[in-house]
């Protein structure tokens, strides 16, 4: 089966997907704000759109994948592309499937406990609490047209260009120590061959969590990949005493353990990266 995947935010994870589709013969359209990452997609073979400020070509999309995450923006607040063609969306009833890019963000803080698709959000930031009024919207849009709608909540990203050996190679790691801290983790190859298997299966609208088996501290990742390279570790920092940006530091605010047994079943996922292990030795044999 092949078809157009029209690829709205075609940013880090829709690669990944990208880098399975081309070679099958699919076309790809992938928009994006930036001229430069236009052209990037061009060079790769992704027919690029500049958007917003470009009508979305529905009519020749087979199929629709969404990395747009919710937020302010011309229409207001909420998830921007159901604000500006929610609408049209809603009478695409030609699309085979639609994919939307969401975060284990939305479980909130477990205290370190295990989480799956049956366990209820539970989020307390802003940006986790619009995730899912953004799930929601995108699940009643589907439903009203009768569209096949996937749901991947994914944990922290990592894979080639993003990872904890360039911090360490420049001194800018910081090993955090917040007792009781776990986070899931799932490797750029995983996210690719789960969406593949996804857009090629008969499954109906479903959610999935996206993540490898092996949930774990982050001072243990760091420490593994220091000894991959053959360097020290820095040293403990108390969480207290951290030098974070509001950002990094909301994301420890939350600690869980999350399950991934029903992607595994549904679709028959099988990991090229269970662990950090295996990953972080996958980038650095990228890297040469």
């Amino acid at each position: 089966m092949t078809g157009t995947l029209l690829s709205l935010g075609h940013g880090y994870s829709a690669q990944a997907l990208e880098q399975r589709l081309l070679p099958q013969g699919w076309t790809i359209i992938g928009t994006t704000r930036s001229p430069e990452k236009a052209a990037a997609m061009q060079a790769r073979g992704v027919t690029p759109l500049i958007w917003p400020g470009s009508e979305l070509p529905l009519a020749q999309t087979t199929h629709l994948l969404t990395s747009v995450a919710p937020g302010a923006h011309a229409h207001g607040s909420g998830d921007p592309v159901l604000a500006a063609h929610g609408a049209a969306l809603a009478e695409a009833r030609h699309l085979k499937w639609v994919g939307y890019l969401s975060t284990v963000g939305v479980y909130g803080d477990q205290q370190g406990g295990w989480v799956d698709e049956n366990t209820p959000p539970n989020a307390r930031s802003a940006r986790a609490q619009a995730r899912i009024t953004a799930e929601r919207a995108w699940q009643d849009i589907c439903a009203r047209a009768g569209l096949r709608l996937h749901i991947f909540r994914l944990a922290g990203i990592y894979g080639p260009g993003r990872g904890p050996f360039e911090k360490l190679r420049t001194g800018r790691a910081q090993m955090v120590i917040k007792p009781g801290q776990y986070f899931s983790r799932i490797h750029y190859d995983d996210i690719g061959q789960a969406l593949d298997l996804a857009i090629h299966s008969d499954q109906p609208s479903r959610i999935w969590n996206l993540c490898d088996d092996a949930p774990a501290p982050p001072q243990d990742v760091l420490r593994h990949a220091a000894m991959l390279l053959g360097i020290d570790p820095p040293p403990d920092v108390p969480f207290e005493q951290a030098d974070l940006s509001p950002m990094a530091r909301s994301f420890y605010a939350d600690s869980k353990r999350v399950r991934n047994d029903r992607i595994k079943r549904d679709l028959g996922l099988e990991m090229h990266y269970p662990d950090y292990q295996t990953g972080l030795a996958a980038i650095l044999r990228h890297e040469g």
